[in-house]
Protein backbone atom coordinates (compact mmCIF):
# COMPACT_ATOMS: atom_id res chain seq x y z
CA UNK A 1 0.00 0.00 0.00
CA UNK A 2 1.77 3.37 -1.20
CA UNK A 3 2.18 6.14 1.20
CA UNK A 4 -0.69 9.44 1.24
CA UNK A 5 0.84 12.45 0.74
CA UNK A 6 0.79 14.53 3.81
CA UNK A 7 -2.32 16.84 3.81
CA UNK A 8 -0.23 19.72 5.61
CA UNK A 9 3.63 19.20 5.86
CA UNK A 10 5.83 21.45 7.79
CA UNK A 11 9.46 21.51 6.98
CA UNK A 12 11.37 23.48 9.66
CA UNK A 13 8.76 25.95 10.83
CA UNK A 14 10.09 28.66 13.03
CA UNK A 15 8.13 32.03 14.07
CA UNK A 16 9.63 34.69 15.84
CA UNK A 17 8.02 38.21 16.89
CA UNK A 18 9.43 41.16 18.25
CA UNK A 19 11.99 41.46 15.77
CA UNK A 20 13.66 38.25 16.92
CA UNK A 21 12.78 38.82 20.58
CA UNK A 22 10.17 36.00 20.83
CA UNK A 23 10.39 32.44 19.77
CA UNK A 24 6.81 31.34 19.08
CA UNK A 25 7.37 28.05 17.20
CA UNK A 26 11.25 26.71 16.66
CA UNK A 27 12.35 23.88 13.85
CA UNK A 28 8.67 22.23 13.61
CA UNK A 29 8.46 19.44 11.10
CA UNK A 30 5.05 17.58 11.09
CA UNK A 31 3.20 15.73 8.42
CA UNK A 32 -0.83 15.08 8.67
CA UNK A 33 -2.27 12.93 6.10
CA UNK A 34 -5.87 12.95 4.71
CA UNK A 35 -8.91 12.03 7.18
CA UNK A 36 -6.06 12.87 10.25
CA UNK A 37 -7.79 14.15 13.39
CA UNK A 38 -4.99 15.90 14.80
CA UNK A 39 -5.07 17.95 18.20
CA UNK A 40 -2.50 20.47 19.61
CA UNK A 41 -2.16 20.70 23.04
CA UNK A 42 0.34 22.54 25.86
CA UNK A 43 0.39 25.05 27.81
CA UNK A 44 -1.22 28.89 27.25
CA UNK A 45 1.84 30.66 24.87
CA UNK A 46 3.47 27.87 24.29
CA UNK A 47 2.92 28.76 20.44
CA UNK A 48 -0.63 26.44 19.14
CA UNK A 49 -2.23 29.39 17.78
CA UNK A 50 0.54 30.41 16.19
CA UNK A 51 1.36 27.08 14.33
CA UNK A 52 -2.23 26.68 13.25
CA UNK A 53 -2.27 30.38 11.88
CA UNK A 54 1.31 30.11 10.17
CA UNK A 55 -0.82 26.54 8.72
CA UNK A 56 -3.80 28.81 7.77
CA UNK A 57 -1.43 31.93 5.97
CA UNK A 58 -2.60 34.38 8.86
CA UNK A 59 0.89 35.01 9.68
CA UNK A 60 4.42 33.96 8.10
CA UNK A 61 6.78 31.67 9.45
CA UNK A 62 9.87 32.89 9.87
CA UNK A 63 11.61 30.31 8.51
CA UNK A 64 11.18 26.87 7.21
CA UNK A 65 8.04 25.41 4.36
CA UNK A 66 4.45 24.62 4.50
CA UNK A 67 2.42 22.96 2.41
CA UNK A 68 -1.28 22.36 2.39
CA UNK A 69 -2.63 19.19 -0.34
CA UNK A 70 0.61 19.95 -1.82
CA UNK A 71 0.62 23.92 -2.37
CA UNK A 72 1.78 26.80 -0.26
CA UNK A 73 -0.49 27.84 2.69
CA UNK A 74 -1.30 31.39 0.49
CA UNK A 75 -2.09 29.10 -2.59
CA UNK A 76 -4.35 26.87 -0.58
CA UNK A 77 -6.36 29.59 1.38
CA UNK A 78 -6.92 31.11 -2.24
CA UNK A 79 -8.22 27.68 -3.66
CA UNK A 80 -10.57 27.83 -0.19
CA UNK A 81 -8.69 24.30 0.36
CA UNK A 82 -9.59 24.97 4.41
CA UNK A 83 -11.57 26.40 6.68
CA UNK A 84 -10.21 28.28 9.71
CA UNK A 85 -12.51 28.42 13.21
CA UNK A 86 -11.33 30.61 15.98
CA UNK A 87 -11.56 30.78 20.22
CA UNK A 88 -13.77 33.69 19.46
CA UNK A 89 -16.95 33.74 17.11
CA UNK A 90 -15.21 36.38 14.78
CA UNK A 91 -18.58 37.93 13.38
CA UNK A 92 -19.56 40.85 11.81
CA UNK A 93 -22.43 42.39 13.79
CA UNK A 94 -24.13 44.29 11.31
CA UNK A 95 -24.73 41.50 9.21
CA UNK A 96 -26.97 39.03 9.75
CA UNK A 97 -26.34 35.25 10.20
CA UNK A 98 -26.80 34.27 6.94
CA UNK A 99 -25.18 37.28 5.55
CA UNK A 100 -22.21 36.49 8.27
CA UNK A 101 -22.25 32.71 6.80
CA UNK A 102 -22.31 33.66 3.24
CA UNK A 103 -19.78 36.35 3.60
CA UNK A 104 -16.78 33.82 1.98
CA UNK A 105 -19.37 32.71 -0.71
CA UNK A 106 -20.13 36.25 -1.76
CA UNK A 107 -16.00 37.16 -1.82
CA UNK A 108 -15.70 34.31 -4.05
CA UNK A 109 -18.09 35.40 -6.34
CA UNK A 110 -21.15 32.78 -5.74
CA UNK A 111 -24.58 34.34 -6.88
CA UNK A 112 -27.64 34.77 -4.78
CA UNK A 113 -29.15 31.55 -5.35
CA UNK A 114 -26.48 29.63 -5.12
CA UNK A 115 -25.06 31.44 -2.20
CA UNK A 116 -28.47 31.43 -0.28
CA UNK A 117 -28.39 27.61 -1.14
CA UNK A 118 -25.63 26.81 0.59
CA UNK A 119 -26.17 29.02 3.63
CA UNK A 120 -29.36 26.96 4.44
CA UNK A 121 -27.80 23.90 4.14
CA UNK A 122 -25.30 25.32 6.57
CA UNK A 123 -26.89 26.77 9.43
CA UNK A 124 -29.34 22.81 9.19
CA UNK A 125 -25.74 21.46 9.65
CA UNK A 126 -25.23 23.69 13.05
CA UNK A 127 -28.45 23.75 14.29
CA UNK A 128 -29.56 27.42 13.42
CA UNK A 129 -32.10 26.80 11.32
CA UNK A 130 -34.77 29.86 11.43
CA UNK A 131 -31.75 32.21 12.67
CA UNK A 132 -30.78 33.25 8.89
CA UNK A 133 -32.48 37.21 9.93
CA UNK A 134 -30.97 37.44 13.40
CA UNK A 135 -27.62 39.64 14.18
CA UNK A 136 -24.80 38.16 16.08
CA UNK A 137 -25.54 40.15 18.77
CA UNK A 138 -28.90 38.48 18.96
CA UNK A 139 -27.63 35.35 19.66
CA UNK A 140 -25.67 33.25 22.47
CA UNK A 141 -21.99 32.60 22.51
CA UNK A 142 -22.47 29.02 21.46
CA UNK A 143 -24.77 30.49 18.76
CA UNK A 144 -22.19 32.71 17.36
CA UNK A 145 -19.68 30.40 17.67
CA UNK A 146 -21.84 27.79 15.34
CA UNK A 147 -22.30 30.68 12.94
CA UNK A 148 -18.72 30.57 12.83
CA UNK A 149 -18.59 27.01 11.77
CA UNK A 150 -20.91 27.19 9.45
CA UNK A 151 -18.86 29.84 7.59
CA UNK A 152 -15.94 27.70 7.81
CA UNK A 153 -17.33 24.94 6.19
CA UNK A 154 -19.17 26.92 3.36
CA UNK A 155 -16.82 25.84 0.88
CA UNK A 156 -16.88 21.92 2.25
CA UNK A 157 -12.78 22.45 2.84
CA UNK A 158 -10.77 19.19 2.54
CA UNK A 159 -9.30 21.08 5.84
CA UNK A 160 -10.66 22.22 8.85
CA UNK A 161 -8.42 24.36 10.93
CA UNK A 162 -9.90 24.76 14.99
CA UNK A 163 -8.27 26.99 17.57
CA UNK A 164 -10.22 26.03 20.81
CA UNK A 165 -13.72 27.07 18.88
CA UNK A 166 -16.03 24.78 21.03
CA UNK A 167 -15.34 26.34 24.67
CA UNK A 168 -18.49 28.55 23.87
CA UNK A 169 -20.69 25.87 23.38
CA UNK A 170 -22.69 23.97 26.24
CA UNK A 171 -21.82 20.11 26.57
CA UNK A 172 -24.69 18.76 24.58
CA UNK A 173 -24.01 21.02 21.70
CA UNK A 174 -19.75 19.87 22.03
Amino acid sequence: MSEQAAAVSLAGVSKTFAKGQVRALEDIHLDIRPREFVSLIGPSGCGKSTLLRVIGDLVGASSGQVTVNGKSAARARADHDYGIVFQDAVLYDWRTVAKNVALPLELAGWNRRRRGERVVEMLELVELAGFGDHHPWQLSGGMQQRVAIARALAFSPALLLMDEPFGALDEMTR
